[in-house]
């Protein structure tokens, strides 16, 4: 079963909740142009949340859903809101949802928790999940240990529901190749970051296309909370103080309210420019629709490409 029979989307394509990126207006024209939009919960509370589903609600009559980091200090009343609202969609990351999953299942939602390994991929489908997102650690923001490509396959062997690539993927050559290590769909961000709709600074784009291969760097390690990002002033003052054994409170000092500088501010010398390995890829500032379209239509031609090849 592809991806978009389970969304009723036009592409198997899911819009990664990145917080306070992920507004409702961005899930919403995300969600016009044919893929999942997903309104992101980082940084919100429940009744924030609320608002920023229903100026999704009043922008898009496309399926869209919402993405909940389990961490969240305002989780439990999010969790309730969602099934207030009927969001037809939700995404986690960052725990367990198993609490919350037989009020969402009854609800009619579909849940797609994010994965970073086969064994936590068996916890999501044993509490209910009716698909996963096996992401790899190319992608920005919060990471694992395991690339995309050595992940996926195993977590599709490995589990009975629909599995979703993410991490790495940025144009139809890794959306083809996803699909073929057994991928429903994927899910994107990064690339989704140079939209013309994408509401962060243009300092934070002109910083991604700028980057190249080599450009991003992992933070927080030391700490079990690895972060991609682009390598910049902070970065580096960050990594050297990790490097020196410096302890959460010191390193936390430097990243606090990183991300928000970077996005609002668009410092992308001290704040936290958040991004996957593929930022090198991007080129140029394109609407939403195009992105996508391109994404399928090349993924298309190169998967009836591969039929032809012999090895």
């Amino acid at each position: 079963m592809k991806l978009n029979d389970i969304t009723g989307t036009k592409y198997p394509i899911i819009q990664g909740g990145m917080a306070n990126i992920a507004t409702g207006a961005f899930a919403a024209a995300v969600s016009n142009a044919g893929g999942l939009g997903l309104v992101a919960s980082g940084g919100m509370n429940a009744e924030a949340l609320r608002k920023e589903i229903r100026i999704c609600k009043s922008m898009t009559d496309k399926p869209f859903g919402v993405n909940l980091m389990l961490m969240n200090p305002d989780v439990d009343n999010i969790a309730a809101m969602l099934v207030e609202e009927k969001v037809g969609f939700i995404t986690t990351g960052a725990g367990n949802p198993a609490k919350y999953m037989g009020a969402w299942k009854s609800m009619g939602a579909k849940v797609f928790p994010v994965v970073a390994s086969v064994a936590l991929a068996k916890v999501m489908v044993k509490a209910g999940a009716d698909a996963v997102i096996a992401e790899g650690g190319e992608s920005g923001g919060h990471v694992g240990d395991m690339t995309t490509m050595t992940l996926l396959p195993q977590v599709a062997d490995a589990v009975s529901v629909p599995v979703i690539a993410a991490g790495g993927i940025a144009d139809g050559r890794q959306l083809a190749a996803a699909m073929l290590l057994g991928a429903c769909g994927v899910q994107v961000g990064t690339c989704l970051l140079v939209s013309s709709e994408c509401p962060i600074h243009d300092n934070y784009k002109q910083a991604l296309l700028k980057a190249k291969d080599n450009s991003t760097t992992v933070t927080g390690r030391s700490q079990g909370a690895p972060v991609r990002i682009i390598k910049n002033e902070m970065a580096r003052e960050y990594l050297k103080l990790e490097a020196q054994g410096a302890d959460r409170e010191e390193l936390e000092k430097i990243t606090l309210g990183g991300l928000r500088r970077a996005v609002i501010d668009g410092d992308v010398v001290r704040g936290s420019v958040m991004a996957g390995q593929v930022c090198g890829q991007l080129k140029e500032i394109r609407p939403v629709a195009e992105i996508l379209k391109s994404l399928y239509e090349d993924a298309q031609a190169i998967l009836k490409k591969a039929g032809e090849i012999e090895l």
